[in-house]
């Protein structure tokens, strides 16, 4: 809920209320009005656009760690969507102007034009600490409404996040496509699920054709493009209630195409595979998360948005209709399940991870995993397992094209991680908090 009114007098007192009632007085910053949202933390020192328009964020209240924000000012090719989607933005020392050559206006302006409610001058380090101990919860920021108790009964009315079915607000209302750079190789089925522009374009750049369909496509939709693979995008809300995507991906899964999820699209790939997912206590949100691979033994540090996370199969692994699902990545900070992998047949037929390859901001050790996804639908395609969802008998078992240790398929013992479910216990990161 956002009642824009135009932008803030600097002296003007805005407020931030919990619903567990703590309440922090500031100065409105941004547009003049009132939001409700789910309050978050993200860690990342930069790259503060990006975050601001990435439709995870839909209907939360994002308090940024970092003190100063804004700095490099507002271009207009940094956008991950064609509009910011927070509820509100809570800062502690927004930057009085801009200081880059590819900045077109202000934060302040960009969030005024667009009507985005902001709170500065807080210290966000005790709201994060508060964040961190009592667990992501339902918020109220406003500059017109300075009644904490009033704000507090709003808030306590407005939805919670656990249930809810965000997707609609933030998917595509019409299929388009991303043409590839240069030759032509592969072609994708991307499910808009809160899609980031970046992605379509890292695909392109690898010679995949990308068609970004609605999340209310059919399987008949997908199909008619004769796609290679079918990548499940990020995207905000709670897992549990996308049970019509979750469908879909069951249907995709009876077709033998090569699958990618990340963000929202792991946390589905998780539950169409029979995992089941839970809400994390703050979840991860920043650029700094160690996220390691248990095959290797690789440490990447990744991007993270998200409040909710797949459970563990018991010993790490399970058998499937499709074959048996894996857990392939951790994060080093609590365990919580980063990846997994579905091999049929000891081969691999399609994969996630909760964290996001395609960061914009950075970092970009994760970025190899889109010629993953291209190097298995090479694979399928090349008639190393059969199409058209006879999923019995399949022979000619190919290698898996990524280099995999020898005793991938072992148990999951030893990697020193117990994987367990976990409600986000992880060491703080970044951000100067």
């Amino acid at each position: 809920m956002t009642e824009p009114l135009g932008a803030a007098p600097r002296s003007r007192r805005a407020i931030l209320v919990l619903e567990d009632g703590r309440t922090f007085q500031g100065l409105a910053w941004g547009a003049i009005g009132e939001a409700l949202g789910e309050a978050v933390f993200a860690t990342g020192m930069s790259g503060y656009q990006e975050t601001l328009t990435d439709p995870s964020y839909c209907r939360q209240i994002v308090v940024q760690t970092a003190p100063h924000i804004g700095n490099t000012g507002w271009n207009d090719e940094d956008d991950e969507s064609g509009r910011i989607q927070v509820a509100g933005y809570v800062v502690r020392d927004p930057s009085p102007r801009p200081s880059s050559w590819r900045s077109r206006r202000s934060l302040e302006e960009e969030l005024v034009r667009q009507g985005v409610v902001g709170l500065a001058g807080i210290d966000t380090r005790a709201l994060t600490r508060h964040l961190r101990q009592r667990g992501a919860m339902r918020v109220g920021l406003s500059s017109v409404d300075l009644d904490p108790q009033s704000l507090l009964a709003k808030v306590r009315a407005s939805p919670a996040m656990a249930g809810a079915r965000l997707v609609g607000d933030v998917t595509t209302t019409a299929p388009y496509t991303v043409e590839p750079v240069g030759c032509h190789r592969l072609t994708v089925a991307a499910i808009d699920l809160g899609i980031k522009s970046m992605t379509p374009a890292l695909l392109a750049q690898r010679g995949v054709r990308v068609h970004v369909l609605p999340a209310t496509a059919a399987l008949e939709q997908i199909m008619a493009l004769a796609p290679d693979g079918v990548f499940l995008s990020n995207g905000p809300g709670d897992p549990a209630a996308a049970e019509r995507e979750t469908a879909l991906l069951r249907q995709v899964l009876d077709q033998g195409l090569a699958c990618f999820g990340i963000c929202f699209g792991h946390q589905l790939f998780g539950r169409a595979l029979g995992l089941d997912t839970y809400k994390l206590k703050f979840g991860h949100r920043g650029l700094n998360q160690p996220v390691k691979e248990l095959a290797s033994g690789a440490v990447a540090i990744t991007a993270h948005n998200h409040g909710f996370a797949v459970a563990a199969p018991p010993g790490g692994a399970a058998e499937t209709p499709w074959g048996q699902v894996r857990v392939s990545h951790v994060d080093l900070n609590d365990d919580v399940v980063e990846g997994l992998e579905l091999r049929r047949d000891g081969r691999l037929v399609g994969f996630s991870v909760q964290y996001h390859p395609e960061a914009a901001a950075g970092p970009h050790d994760a970025a190899h995993l889109f010629d993953r996804f291209t190097a298995l639908m090479a694979d399928l395609r090349g008639g190393g397992a059969e199409r058209g969802g006879a999923l019995a008998d399949r022979g000619g078992k190919t290698a898996d094209r990524q280099d995999v240790p020898a005793d991938h398929d072992g148990a999951l013992a030893g990697s020193g991680n117990a994987i367990t479910d976990h409600n986000g216990t992880a060491n703080l990161q970044g951000g100067g908090v």
